[in-house]
């Protein structure tokens, strides 16, 4: 059994697994390196784990597919036609799910050029790589506890007050928007917030009512909703 295995790519270069190893692991470290500087430099509010996983999942799958094509002409134009094949009606709107896609593709590749062995290697990384990504939820940064809406009807130079009460209770701290109402003269503000103890967020209302200045307050708990 094992020595099927160890000869079941049947393509013109035979493939050294050793070398395929040390290539897909190598790519894997290199694509958390790079979702890890994303992760840590990524400022805007449309923060996606499901891109940071991406980055990772992609350059394993372009790295089996190199190994695939063994500098083969022949197969690289293969690779484009089947490439210039696919059409979809519907638009992938999660970047891992075109991940996916292109998993699939590699696979049937390795398949088609007869290279067995490749073909359940890359299937058990791509299996393997979504489990991890599920299992370990990698990508996850901190959640916010609390989205807080505020009717502020000072000018925005005195929202001091206001704020020194958010960072006493909170770890951290998000305007999320920040919207000025012609018709009543008042600003509403709206907040991500992630609460030093969420059972005591009750506690954080009641003191912003007591605010001059705040005349209204809304929340609603945030669970994982700034995670996409």
């Amino acid at each position: 059994m094992n020595d099927w295995f160890f000869r079941g790519d049947y393509g013109v270069v035979p493939t050294n697994y050793a070398i395929m190893a040390m290539g897909l692991l190598l790519a894997f470290v290199c694509g958390h390196a790079v979702a890890w500087a994303y992760m840590f430099t990524h400022t805007g509010l449309s923060y996606s784990r499901s891109y940071v996983n991406t980055l990772i999942f992609m350059p394993v799958m372009v790295t089996l597919v190199m190994m695939i094509l063994a500098n083969n002409l022949i197969l690289a134009f293969g690779l484009m036609a089947i490439f210039a094949m696919v059409r979809f009606r519907n638009i992938l709107r999660d970047t891992l799910d075109t991940a996916c896609v292109l998993a699939v593709i590699v696979i049937g590749l390795a398949c088609g050029t007869l290279k067995f062995t490749s073909a359940i290697i890359g299937c058990l990384s791509a299996v393997g790589l979504i489990f991890y990504f599920w299992f370990t939820s990698f990508g996850t940064r901190h959640h916010y506890n609390l989205i807080l809406n505020i009717q502020w009807d000072r000018t925005p130079q005195e929202l001091e007050e206001l704020r020194a009460v958010l960072r006493r209770h909170c770890r951290n701290i998000l305007c999320a928007s920040q919207h000025f109402q012609e018709s009543d003269g008042t600003l509403d503000l709206s907040y991500h917030l992630r609460l030093c103890d969420p059972a005591r967020s009750q506690e954080l209302l009641d003191e912003l009512r007591t605010i001059s200045g705040v005349r209204a307050v809304s929340s609603l708990p945030a669970d994982d909703q700034s995670e996409l």
